[in-house]
């Protein structure tokens, strides 16, 4: 597994972020057409299939194809996208005092400006500052 520092994670994000950006937009399309599909399949009938079903499960497809491919571009980086997917949140493994972490960024945010324990999740998210002082 590949390990960020600070500066290597924040020189990513002009890429991580447009990644991410067409991942937030495209992952409430994926879900809506999915909602769509399963009520069409649970209100048709076996004597009379709905024609909406082939071309509806067709485009989740695509999307899904679409996303998946978002999510592996950020792998490739060395980062994980975390879900819901529409969050936008990606963590980028490294290290402090020996220890793993993930350094912590959600899109809009211009430089990571957060990490958490890599148990801890983002209801752990501390101000990166809190690194900096921990290294006094």
């Amino acid at each position: 597994m590949k390990t960020f520092t600070l500066a290597d994670a924040n020189r990513t994000l002009p890429l991580v972020s447009r990644i991410v950006q067409d991942l937030v937009l495209r992952y409430p399309r994926w879900r809506a057409l999915v909602d769509e599909y399963e009520l069409v399949t649970v209100s048709q009938r076996a004597d009379m299939p709905d024609p909406r079903v082939s071309e509806l499960e067709r485009q989740v497809t695509a999307l899904a194809r679409e996303i998946d491919g978002y999510i592996h571009e950020i792998a490739e980086l060395g980062a994980e996208v975390r879900n819901p997917l529409d969050s936008g949140l990606v963590d980028f493994p490294g290290l402090h005092d020996g220890r793993p972490i993930f350094l912590c960024w959600r899109l809009g945010e211009e430089t990571i400006e957060h990490w958490h324990e890599r148990e801890g999740g983002y209801a752990g998210r501390q101000p990166i500052e809190a690194l900096a002082l921990a290294d006094r």
